[in-house]
């Protein structure tokens, strides 16, 4: 369907190369997108190209410090340069350290707050430009049901998460006259690395999610391939400053 047909995009997925950003950059490049994977871990970036490649795309990756300027600044202009362009921008890194409010120290306070908010801050800066060139542009954002719901041991994660979502709204509208919608997917529990550390130092996790959830499972990095799409396809042109819940129903439970 041609609403949804991203021949000829070029979409940036920082933190792409395991979890939900894959789950997204799977689907852009499903729909045609050229990928390119920014994450820390070289060896993770050369699988997923490889996975991004099996599915026909042209994908690329490289290295970066989302938590830096100059890094994120390069990163944008690394994908034009290789891919001829950037259309879709995914801010996708990020991090977590559960703690109760009072243990937190100030260096945890700020990996978090850094990884989560700041990088989508310098990223979405550094991709502006490539955007404005086009005429058009889509960022998506990767909140989190925590800017929805207070956590003992999630001060800091549901912080940055909900600063994340009023950037989303803030994006949407100063940027609208240039063509740029910005919206945010805010993911329940899904079975993801972190989510499984979550587990184990949770007792009695697994059982109240899957108590809680309408959907009856625990959502998978496949479950964001669908709302990638859309909200990086041309069928989303009129949705802007949005933050939809990919939870399996967990949110609507009172």
């Amino acid at each position: 369907m041609k609403l949804f047909d991203l021949r000829g995009r070029v979409a940036l997925v920082t933190g792409g190369n395991g979890g939900i950003g894959l789950g997204m950059a799977k689907g852009l490049a499903a729909a045609g997108a050229a990928v390119m994977i920014a994450g820390r871990n070289s060896a993770k970036n050369a699988a997923a190209v490889r996975a991004l490649t099996e599915l026909g795309a042209k994908a690329s990756s490289l290295e970066a410090d989302l938590t830096r300027e100059a890094d994120c600044r390069s990163m944008a202009a690394e994908t034009a340069r290789q891919l001829g362009g950037l259309h879709i921008l995914v801010n996708n890194a990020g991090t977590n350290i559960r703690k109760r409010p009072e243990d937190y120290t100030l260096d945890d306070w700020r990996t978090i707050i850094d990884t989560n908010l700041t990088s989508a801050f310098l990223a979405s800066q550094a991709a502006f430009p490539e955007m404005a060139r086009a005429g058009f542009g889509k960022v998506i954002n990767t909140g989190s049901m925590m800017s929805i719901f207070g956590g003992a041991v999630h001060a800091a994660y549901g912080a940055s998460k909900g600063g994340l979502v009023q950037f989303t709204k803030s994006l949407a509208v100063a940027w609208a006259k240039q063509n740029i919608q910005v919206n945010a997917v805010l993911p329940g529990w899904i079975d993801t690395d972190l989510t499984k550390r979550a587990r184990r130092e949770i007792e009695g996790l697994h059982e109240r999610v899957l108590a809680r959830t309408p959907a009856g499972r625990w959502g998978e990095p496949a479950d964001f391939a669908g709302i990638a799409v859309f909200l990086a396809s041309s069928a989303s042109d009129y949705v802007t400053g949005a933050a939809i819940p990919v939870d399996g129903g967990y949110s609507t439970v009172g």
